[in-house]
């Protein structure tokens, strides 16, 4: 494909994003876009703020990579993501590229070994969009073992596409629809903080709300084994109860549920917010 075939059809395809802001469609249709630019694997869209898990916005990973792209990352290894790191600590970027990030010692990092070499991939790279107040938006694009890295050619296109997909997030992020169902206002860290603390209590035991408090704010098994002075298999079975007892199936889920019930947190006082969002209305 020309150099004037590939503007032509990214002018094609970022009308079609334009078009479709505001809409479930939005998130397909910018990736769609990228992709017909660079060949791009298990592309997925986050939204990060700060002392809150991360949340899934949309992604394109298949059913079998799921566990390791998704629920591992939320079971703790997020919080040593560069990625996040970087996003947590006002970015001046709108585009970043993991082995830059990692300062070309990945490989070297707790992140890469408890994680990262588990995914099946080899190389990412983040477009960012800071909406302030320590809310960031980033969309992944990585590349499986058969396509190899991206090339230098590859990041280069991909950095020129930075601006738009950058401002086109932002401004996906500032439809009503989206702010209302994905965006916690800032100014409410308190809110947040009473929610870890009452989050389940209603339906959980003294012990396994502890368990339940260390996932949300991403310990994972065996570091909450150790907060808790507590076996490993122990915190593994209360997990497993917390999950029946929540109706959950994943990290996703439970956080999903937990974001979700946020908007109970100053109806419910010091009780659980779960009390308030699952009652019949």
């Amino acid at each position: 494909m020309t150099n004037l075939e590939q503007i032509s059809r990214w002018n094609r395809d970022l009308s079609k994003a334009i078009a479709a802001l505001g809409t479930p469609q939005f998130f397909p249709c910018l990736i769609e876009a990228i992709s017909h630019q660079v060949r791009v694997d298990y592309p997925q869209v986050w939204l990060y703020r700060r002392n809150v898990p991360p949340q899934l916005l949309y992604h394109e990973i298949p059913p079998s990579a799921l566990a390791s792209q998704v629920d591992e990352y939320l079971d703790g290894p997020y919080q040593e993501d560069p990625f996040y790191q970087t996003s947590m600590q006002q970015p001046r970027s709108k585009i970043y590229r993991l082995s830059r990030v990692a300062l070309g010692k990945l490989e070297e990092t707790n992140y890469y070994t408890d994680y990262y070499a588990h995914t099946g991939t080899v190389d990412e790279v983040v477009y960012l969009t800071n909406l302030g107040e320590g809310i960031v938006i980033n969309l992944c694009v990585m590349r499986l073992p058969h396509q190899g890295p991206f090339t230098d050619d590859e990041y280069e296109a991909l950095y020129l596409l930075a601006e738009p997909v950058s401002e086109l997030l932002k401004t996906q992020s500032q439809h009503r629809k989206f702010a209302a169902e994905h965006l916690i206002q800032p100014g409410i860290d308190h809110q947040i903080n009473q929610a870890f603390k009452t989050f389940g209590s209603s339906l959980l035991s003294p012990r396994e709300k502890d368990v339940l408090e260390l996932m949300l704010r991403g310990y994972g098994t065996d570091t909450s084994a150790a907060r808790l002075d507590i076996a490993v298999e122990t915190v593994r079975r209360h997990r497993k109860s917390i999950y029946r007892k929540l109706d959950v199936s994943s990290q996703t889920d439970l956080f999903s549920l937990f974001l979700n019930a946020m908007s109970c947190v100053g109806e419910a006082g010091s009780r659980d917010p779960l009390s308030i969002y699952m009652a019949p209305r």
